[in-house]
């Protein structure tokens, strides 16, 4: 069985998508896209809230609360807490990630890696993330 993902996923994966930094605030390691944010390792690290509209955040969090919750200082904002522990996998992290910086990322960034982010499914056939 896979190990879960951990801060040092995070921080692998979130530093491979085209244009990131990390910068500390708050206290905390957050991630950014051209210079917006789109992904932060709170607290001890055994999460990260990413963006996430507002109307599927709150699906999501009914549908799988053992994985995705919202916290109180961040319900007014398109944001949603995942636990580490609870996804399957990198990849699953790997997906998550991507999503919240397409959200992020400027018009030429989405121009320039159409692929980026979109669920295997609607990747192009052999089109790397």
């Amino acid at each position: 069985m896979p190990a879960m993902p951990d801060a040092e996923d995070v921080r692998r994966i979130a530093l491979s998508l085209p244009d990131t930094t990390e910068k500390i605030a708050w206290g905390m390691p957050t991630f950014r896209v051209a210079g917006k944010m789109f992904a932060t390792l709170p607290e001890d690290e055994t999460s990260i809230a990413v963006r996430c509209p507002k109307e599927e955040r709150d699906e999501l969090a009914l549908a799988e609360p053992e994985k995705f919750w919202i916290a109180g200082h961040e319900a007014q904002f398109a944001w949603v807490r995942v636990r580490l522990a609870a996804l399957e996998d990198e990849a699953e992290l790997h997906d998550i990630l991507a999503d919240s910086w397409r959200q992020a990322a400027p018009p030429r960034l989405l121009e320039a890696h159409p692929a980026l982010g979109l669920p295997p499914a609607n990747r192009p056939p052999g089109g790397a993330a």
